[in-house]
């Protein structure tokens, strides 16, 4: 008995290409920075949260899972940013009671050293408030930024004003969408305290004129009950939980150049609302270096401390070998 094969012919199935993110900022025409978000040394679980968060905040351009471990050290995270195209490296480090965190530009520098005077992870400012918001769409797209209070400083405070800029990409005001546009980091630096205040926003739009019912309806796709009700117009008229006044005050609206979701459409009057989402840390920059973490100081916020003290341990033990020196002759 003859035995047939099975002829079946076999198609090979390819799966789907990835669409991958463009590497080249269209705005500036050079490489979108990249960064890696990492700590160095042991420091406590607060502050491995507070770099989960800082992760998500820089996405998508930020390695999220990235994997390290105590025995890696930083011409290994160095050798890997390269082929990837990161740029910019956030180290968090706890070397004595205070923790740090340090901004550097890949591959030769320059560093900025801050110090965390106090910080807030983002599950923290979401328990505190009443209605979170924190959907991840909301990190498909990079934040704005915005800095204030840094353009009276000296030239440390330019150069901090630079590192920062550069940490995401640029944008065009004549081209950007809005609807990219959900996110904002603000740095309010003080000048009589020294102090670098760093918040994270997520940003609302709500159409003025519309009440809070029919947004509701709107956005969620949520069909109300409407039994108690003896017409719709009672749904619509109906006062709602809340004050809507915050939202139509005139300092809080803008004019819309195009559609930002499926409530706001372009030229209506919209109230923009700021939500925190977090993390919030109060930064002091207390140094700055030319190099990775390596090379010549320019900038210390202790640089006169630690001159003048030279200068006194120098006279102390220069005051010391003279006298020394005299009464070996005195009883020689």
């Amino acid at each position: 008995m003859v035995a047939f094969r099975n002829r079946k012919r076999k198609f090979a199935v390819k799966p789907n290409a990835l669409k991958k993110q463009s590497s080249v900022d269209h705005v500036t025409g050079e490489k979108i920075p990249k960064s890696f978000v990492f700590s160095r040394g042991k420091v406590p679980s607060s502050l491995k949260q507070l770099e989960l968060d800082l992760r998500k905040l820089m996405l998508p351009h930020t390695a999220l899972k990235l994997k390290e471990k105590r025995r890696n050290n930083l011409k290994d995270f160095l050798d890997v940013a390269g082929p990837m195209g990161v740029t910019h490296f956030l180290m968090l480090s706890k070397p004595k009671s205070v923790p740090h965190l340090r901004v550097a530009r890949t591959p030769q520098g320059p560093t900025l050293t801050f110090e965390i005077k106090e910080y807030a992870l983002a599950s923290d400012i979401a328990r505190a408030q009443t209605r979170p918001r924190c959907p991840q769409s909301l990190f498909v797209n990079s934040p704005l930024i915005v800095l204030s209070g840094f353009g009276n400083g000296g030239q440390h405070l330019k150069l901090t004003t630079i590192m920062f800029q550069n940490i995401f990409p640029a944008i065009d005001i004549n081209t950007v969408k809005l609807s990219s546009c959900e996110r904002i980091v603000l740095l309010n630096y003080d000048a009589e305290t020294k102090i670098i205040e760093f918040r994270h926003y997520s940003i609302r739009l709500h159409p003025i004129g519309v009440s809070r019912r029919i947004r509701k309806f709107v956005l969620n796709h949520h069909v109300p009950d409407l039994r108690s009700l003896q017409d719709v117009s009672d749904f619509v008229t109906k006062a709602t939980y809340g004050s809507e006044s915050e939202a139509d005050e005139e300092s809080a609206t803008v004019s819309l150049t195009s559609d930002f979701g499926r409530v706001n459409r372009a030229s209506m009057k919209s109230a923009v609302r700021l939500q925190e989402i977090g993390p919030r840390l109060t930064l002091k920059l207390v140094k700055i270096e030319e190099g990775l973490c390596s090379g010549g100081v320019i900038f210390s916020e202790y640089g006169m401390f630690c001159k003048t003290l030279l200068i006194t341990l120098c006279c102390l033990f220069t005051g010391i070998s003279i006298i020394m020196i005299f009464l070996s002759f005195l009883f020689a």
